[in-house]
Order: C-alpha cells, then structure tokens, then sequence
C-alpha cells in the first residue's frame, strides 16, 4: 500500500482532494513554462516553492541565463500582475513605492496631492539587480517584503495579496553596487543559483529560440487561487521529528552553540535565526503538497535546506582560504546528519 493514503487520514477530504489538485496544477504548470523556459527544473521547482510558500526568493545567476524571461513567464502562467523594476544606482525609494503628485480637483480650482502607485504594487515584482541601487532604496523594498505595505510621506498604503519579490543578483560583476545587507538577505526565503543549462538543452536553446515566435503561455490559476493553495500549504502536517530535525540543522550553523561541529565554529562567522526554521517547515510543507504528498518528509526538509540557509550562514576568513562557500558548509552538515 502507498504509505502517502496513510497519511491521507489526517487530513480533511477536501484538503486531500486539494493537495491532489494542486499537485495536477504543478506538473500542467511545469509543462506550460516548458514553451517559454528550457531546462531548469529545479529552478522551476524552487519558485513554485516559494509562492506557495508566501516566500520571497534571490535568484543569482550570470546575465543570458533567462532569469527574468523566467520570472514573467510564471506572471503570465497565473494570470498575476508583474512588474519589473531595473535598479540602478541613480534610483530613489519613490521610484519604487510611488509618490504623492499635485493634480487639479476640478472644483473651483483646488489642487489636491494624489497617491500615484509605484511598480512595487504588483502581484510578482521582479527587482532586477537588486544590489545595483543605493541602501537607502534597496531598504524600500524591506517593509513591502515583510509587512505587504509602504510607507509615503505618513501614509501607508497595503499591497493586494498574493504578493511576491523576486530579486535578481550578477555574482561576476561586483564594480559599483551595493551587497544586501544580512537583514534583507534574510527577508528572502530562498536563495536560487540559476546554473548553465546542459550541453542537450544549450543544443535545444539554439534551435528553438532562433526560429519562429514562441508560443502564448496559458492562464492556469488566478490570485484567489493562489492564496487558496498558499493557505493549503500551510495545513499539511510536519511529523514531530521534523520540527525536532529542522531546529537541530540551523543550531548547528551557529558557531556558539555547543552542540554545533567544531569545522563549524571554525569556518562560520554567524548563523542563521529562528526565520530560517520557519522556512524550513514552510518549503518542505510546499515541496510535498506540490509532489501530491500529503505529508512532509525528511526528504523535503532536505531538498529545501540549500536554498534556505546558504545566504544565512557567514563564512569567515578561515573557511575562504580553504575555499569553503557557505553551500558547501550547508550541503556537508546535511550529509553528516544524514550519516548520524
């Protein structure tokens, strides 16, 4: 017997009937990009993780990698909102949120200041080079991706939900931008490498988008349906010994926690916080809701624990002259409690 109809009876029916129509919805939504996107699966996966997550994600990656292609491809396949902002170092904070104009009332000559909405008010905003713009206007962006509201001259204005941030950063070209600060990167939920494509799929990038005009992707979900499906994610049960799994890895990246390895407090600076544990629990939940499963698994919490926690664990002097990156740190304390 499959062990996930076990698992089937600690869910309501309607949630079980759900969990096996978003999991239908994935792989159509897979195809759908398939038309616009080659290769990059796991990518592909990742993001998916992180909407329904109600996460944000970095995608990093070296330019003509289809990053932003990528990003409004899924806009387009949900039928949501997209807008890109290019941040550049001559862009402000109200470039992004928006800005109080003068406009005429049309009574008896009255001037009236009115709220012009910024591209931040979109369902996906992609920040394109987000480490490009100054910190002042990088910070414009931390109480939209926290609170889902900004801020101008006093008055806050709520940002329609869903909503979701992808932030893209160029890792070989570092002259004149601004690195995220540890707070914002923590804001982010996942840290997505966008790697070449292999040589079959470089062979089919050649053929396919260098003839005729690519296909029109089709509308699969509209925003209630997403917040439906976000809203699911967060019901599929964690067995205890995941929430027990999830605390120990991140207590591990810390090097002033007794318990973590002593390669650990050798080559990390600081760990990641408690926000890592939630995110932990939240792409595994996603991870196997999206897999039809009706329960996360060890091999979720696995599977998302890369992306999760490379960006919050600091390396120190010691780990870059043994050319240890804050993945390898991640991907050898997994494979070490995975042999415990």
């Amino acid at each position: 017997m499959d062990p996930n109809t076990n698992f089937a009876s600690q869910l309501p029916p309607d949630d079980v009937a759900a969990i096996d129509e978003l999991g239908k919805t994935y792989q159509a939504f897979r195809a759908e990009l398939g038309k616009a996107i080659i290769g990059q699966d796991q990518v592909i996966e990742r993001l998916a993780i992180c909407l329904f997550a109600r996460g944000h994600a970095l995608l990093m990656g070296v330019p003509g990698l289809a990053k932003t292609l990528l990003v409004s491809s899924v806009a387009q396949t949900f039928d949501l909102t997209f807008n890109r902002i290019q941040f550049t170092p001559d862009l402000m904070p109200a470039d992004i949120t928006g800005t109080d104009i003068i406009q005429e009332s049309g009574v008896g000559g009255r001037r009236e200041f009115e709220f012009i909405k910024g591209p931040v008010f979109a369902n996906i905003v992609l920040a394109d080079e987000i480490n490009r713009a100054p910190a002042k206007t990088q910070s414009a962006m931390l109480e939209a991706m926290q609170e889902n509201k900004v801020t101008v001259l006093g008055n806050t204005y709520t940002l329609l939900p869903p909503f979701f941030v992808l932030a893209t950063q160029n890792p070989i070209e570092q002259e004149g931008t601004y690195p995220l600060p540890e707070a914002q990167l923590d804001r982010f939920m996942f840290l997505i490498e966008v790697d070449y494509p292999s040589v079959e799929e470089e062979k089919r990038i050649a053929r396919e988008t260098t003839g005729a005009a690519r296909q029109t992707l089709s509308h699969l979900l509209d925003g209630d349906k997403v917040l439906a499906y976000q809203q699911l994610v967060r019901r599929v049960p964690v067995p205890e010994h995941l929430y027990e799994y999830a605390v120990n890895i991140v207590r591990k990246t810390r090097p002033h926690q007794p318990e973590s390895p002593q390669w650990i407090k050798d080559t990390v600076g600081w760990g990641a916080g408690p926000r890592a544990v939630q995110y932990l629990i939240l792409g595994a939940k996603a991870r196997a809701a999206l897999r039809g499963a009706y329960m996360a698994s060890l091999e979720d919490i696995e599977a998302v624990a890369s992306p999760v926690l490379s960006h919050r664990v600091i390396t120190n002097f010691s780990a870059e002259s043994q050319g240890m990156t804050s993945k390898k740190i991640v991907e050898r304390l997994i494979k070490e409690m995975r042999e415990a």
